[in-house]
């Protein structure tokens, strides 16, 4: 989360009533297409508006990025939270794109890799030859023939020019829909939410498009001595992270659309990468397991402390020194722009953002100043929280009713809408319950609170996936996510001596 006004809405009905004023939604990422290779690694760091790139340290020949590449590297870091710093990570990746360059048909191509700071599992490239990986990515894969098996494919959509053809189909549908927006709709955050979806609608390869590039990735994978069966595995994890993802999402960040969006993984998918290995006639090929797991060791898990670290119902910010909890039977999601949350069933939800307000301006005044249509003028209260000056109304839209809070914490107001379809007394009180556990973090609340990292540790003797499972600092699902974490199918057993990631605090 981070102290912007814009954002991801609630609900398709609910969002109709809600109207943003800033533009951080029409920042989207545009996922356009699949570029050259060969490569530096780009150590760039971002806020909200990021520095040039400095110079990369490996690899000559780097990419040159012009205006138009720039300004789109800029976008990616803010909606993928910058850069995330780790010199084995770097070196690794590195090492894997080298091996299949050279076995590629483009040895003349350049990358300039970025690791991405985001727990979405991604990989993409541009036209201008930036390549882009997240370490959610990194985290999910369980050994260098998977990792491989991502960037060959992106490579194999270069090479076979779908990147050029994606980005050229984008830009002329963007520009017609913008046009649309601007020129038709009446609602901004619709209108930006619209091209939003076509852009990542466009960010999708063709069926053929994929099949093409499966079979071309295994091949240069193969050939660069990575086993080849490295993209079936890592398309079947990626298979059932997204449907663990989807049975309890809250939302979907358009900022920052997953490997899924423009990369389905089917089954067909599988078989086919499976039956492109099998007829490759090559026999294992390079894994190196233990030291990959060795690499990630220690890398972040989840979300980045400095953008927010979602912990069960609670939501703590240790930057900025604040925390509240959902009402019961929510599940929070910390998006660039907001923390979304829904509960089971998905009758309620709500939406916490931060905007500025001037200091001359009073709460009150501000809930009545357009930024929710259908106010209540006559709901609206003081309701002072924890000594923070507050207020609240209520709003109805067609379908749900809204309990909205705006509360000044520092130089900021933090804005708590509550959504559900059926208001009741016990609904609201839940709603006033939750809000009332935003809170001010102390010094040694912040300092004590440390982000979810991997540590790799090694079976003992009669330990069970479900044993090792209970162990890990997830709030829910912990033997599907330890499962899927570590490429164990259902099943699959341990063994002595096996190697296994787990999330820790």
């Amino acid at each position: 989360m981070t102290l912007v006004d814009a954002g991801i809405p609630l609900p398709p009905e609910a969002r109709r009533v809600i109207r943003t004023r800033a533009a951080g939604l029409a920042l989207v990422l545009l996922l356009a297409g699949c570029a050259s290779s060969g490569l530096t690694i780009d150590k760039q760091t971002t806020g909200a508006l990021p520095d040039p790139p400095k110079p990369a340290a490996a690899a000559a020949a780097p990419v040159e990025m012009d205006a138009a590449a720039q300004r789109e590297h800029e976008r990616i870091l803010a909606a993928y939270n910058g850069v995330y710093e780790n010199p084995q990570i770097e070196a690794m990746v590195s090492e894997t794109v080298e091996k299949l360059v050279a076995a590629s048909d483009r040895p003349d191509l350049h990358y300039r890799i970025t690791l991405l700071n985001s727990p979405v599992v991604n990989a993409f490239a541009l036209p201008s030859g930036q390549l882009y990986v997240t370490r959610g990515l990194v985290a999910l894969a369980n050994d260098s023939s998977e990792l491989a098996s991502v960037m060959s494919h992106e490579m194999a959509h270069v090479i076979a020019h779908h990147a050029e053809i994606r980005e050229d189909r984008a830009r002329q549908v963007a520009l017609v829909n913008r046009m649309v927006a601007n020129g038709v709709l009446s609602d901004p955050e619709v209108g930006a939410l619209a091209l939003a979806k076509s852009k990542i609608a466009l960010a999708s390869f063709s069926r053929a498009q994929e099949f093409d590039a499966d079979a071309m990735g295994v091949g240069i994978a193969a050939k660069a001595g990575f086993d080849p069966y490295g993209a079936a595995r890592f398309l079947t994890a990626l298979g059932h992270d997204s449907e663990l993802r989807q049975s309890g999402q809250t939302s979907i960040d358009p900022r920052a659309p997953d490997f899924l969006s423009s990369h389905p993984a089917t089954p067909e998918r599988v078989k086919n990468a499976q039956a492109k290995a099998r007829e490759l006639g090559v026999a294992g090929g390079e894994r190196d397991k233990a030291e990959y797991l060795a690499a990630i060791d220690g890398l972040f898990y989840g979300d980045d402390p400095s953008e927010g670290l979602v912990r069960g119902r609670r939501f703590l910010h240790p930057r900025l020194g604040f925390t509240f909890t959902a009402p019961e039977g929510f599940t929070l999601d910390n998006t660039a722009q907001a923390i979304l949350g829904v509960k089971e069933g998905g009758g309620e939800a709500l939406r916490l953002d931060v905007v500025r307000v001037p200091i001359e301006q009073t709460l009150a005044d501000y809930l009545a100043s357009g930024w929710i249509e259908n106010i209540d003028t006559k709901s609206i209260d003081n309701y002072p929280i924890n000594g923070f000056p507050a207020s609240t109304a209520i709003a109805k839209g067609d379908q749900w009713t809204f309990r909205l809070f705006a509360v000044r914490f520092g130089s900021d107001v933090y804005r708590f809408i509550f959504a559900t379809k059926h208001m009741t007394p016990e609904i609201d009180r839940s709603f006033r319950d939750s809000v009332a556990t935003f809170r001010r973090m102390s010094l040694a609340e912040s300092k004590a609170t440390r982000p979810l990292r991997l540590k790799i540790v090694t079976v003992a003797n009669g330990e069970t996936v479900e044993q090792l499972a209970s162990r890990m600092a997830v709030s829910d699902h912990k033997v599907e996510r330890f499962r899927i974490l570590n490429g164990l199918e259902a099943n699959d057993r341990l063994h002595p001596g096996d190697q296994v990631k787990m999330v820790v605090e």
